[in-house]
């Protein structure tokens, strides 16, 4: 899995800021409420951390140790919103996306994007990162660090220790060297609980690298087996906090304007395709697989005969519901069967938009094969085979013969015709 981090250090405070701009731009703030209040405290400039402020502990104690500070109201609902709307900015990029709204929640200001085969649609990742900034310059304030990684841990690190972000795109892990870019970090990085960094210092084990090479045994015997196996994991580049997308993880949807509208169903194919790759592969890294996929193509009506469209008017859309003949995360699969039913009822008008939806998502199942039958899969293959041709030619068009009683008098009724549905069901 390819995931971007996306972080804005003192995003809280900044959102603040740009509700009020009477507020400071230097010296100590305090957000999360009045000295008095029974409250914590949600954000801290750094000159109030640098004073021993930090988040989490109450106002009260916040102002023993920073009585000069500004000490400002929260809005979490309006913070909530914000964060919400930048989601939004994001799901038009990619399917999986993942970040609190709460501004409690220590994780808030990162957000998270799966970037699996968005390649296809949007570029190599340097773009895609400029693409999501662009996105959400108008609703988050502030450029975000960015990091791209195989795991979350790597991905947040490289975000936050890379160079700022008008010095580099992002910083990019390559593919498969999570565990050479954490090694020269610090090995406190692996956690954030004081005894644990602190039992780590004791054993001399100073970057995440010496963590890495000591075996999964020795961590386990002196940290216990969740943590020493989850500490083993992290420095090896191993995930050990899987993604979970915001959105529901049964559907996934992508769509793609296009410059002009086309009528032309090869250019249709080159779009489509490039949305199924880009949702295949998303599909693939979760390993997971869909059994039914919806294609929306938004039509213009422009040059239509009759009355053009009234302005703000919504567009005519032709939709294409597909039930796959078994779950796939195989992107040309999905794309040739959702071919055969653009080629057999073709938009009726120019496609300006189209969106692919696969739905009915869920853990992909293993398929036990024969160790002397190389042909136990031939029945799957057959499925999409025959699905094609009753999509292309119609349902009960192309069946499939089985025998039924070999022993029966009248010919006929040995066998039994089982007529194939563009689902690929039918089959005994």
């Amino acid at each position: 899995m390819r995931l971007l981090h996306l972080a804005w250090p003192h995003l809280a405070l900044r959102l603040a800021r740009r509700r009020d701009p009477a507020i400071p731009t230097a010296g100590p703030l305090v957000l999360g409420g009045r000295p008095w209040d029974d409250g914590v405290v949600l954000d801290a400039s750094p000159e109030a951390a640098a004073l021993g402020v930090r988040r989490g502990i109450p106002l009260g104690q916040a102002h023993r140790l920073a009585p000069e500070a500004v000490f400002l109201p929260p809005d979490p609902g309006a913070d909530a919103a914000a964060v919400e709307a930048a989601l939004d900015a994001l799901a038009a990029l990619s399917p999986g996306i993942a970040g609190s709204t709460d501004p409690a929640d220590r994780a808030f200001g990162s957000l998270e994007v799966q970037v699996d085969g968005l390649e296809a649609l949007w570029g190599p990742e340097p773009d895609l990162v400029g693409k999501a900034r662009a996105a959400l310059a108008p609703i988050l304030p502030g450029t975000p660090r960015a990091g791209i990684a195989g795991t979350r841990f790597a991905a947040a690190l490289a975000a936050a220790t890379g160079p700022g972000p008008s010095a580099v795109p992002a910083v990019l892990v390559p593919p498969g060297d999570d565990a050479a870019f954490l090694a020269p970090f610090p090995a406190s990085a692996l956690s954030r609980d004081p005894e644990v960094r602190g039992r780590l210092a004791r054993f001399g084990l100073v970057t995440i690298g010496a963590v890495a090479a000591l075996p999964r045994s020795a961590l386990v015997a002196r940290f216990g087996t969740d943590e020493g196996s989850r500490l083993h994991d992290r420095s090896n580049g191993r995930e050990t906090d899987p993604f979970r997308p915001r959105r529901a993880p049964e559907r996934l949807a992508l769509a793609l304007a296009l410059e002009e509208p086309v009528a032309d169903l090869e250019a249709l194919r080159f779009v489509l395709r490039r949305l199924a790759t880009a949702l295949g592969a998303q599909l693939d890294a979760r390993g997971e697989a869909s059994g039914r996929a919806r294609l929306v193509a938004t039509l213009d009506p422009t040059f239509a005969p009759g009355r053009p469209p009234l302005p703000g008017a919504d567009l005519p859309t032709a939709v294409v519901v597909q039930r796959l003949p078994e779950p796939t995360a195989d992107p040309e699969a999905i794309e040739r069967l959702l071919r055969e039913r653009l080629e057999r009822e073709p938009p009726a008008l120019p496609v300006a938009r189209l969106e692919l939806e696969l739905l009915d998502v869920a853990p992909a199942a293993g398929q036990q094969l024969a160790l002397f039958n190389p042909q136990a899969n031939a029945a799957a293959r057959l499925g999409w085979q025959l699905a094609r041709i009753a999509v292309r030619f119609g349902e009960g068009s192309v069946g499939r013969v089985t025998l039924a009683d070999p022993e029966a008098p009248l010919p006929e009724t040995r066998w039994t015709w089982h007529p194939m549905t563009a689902d690929g069901t039918g089959m005994p």
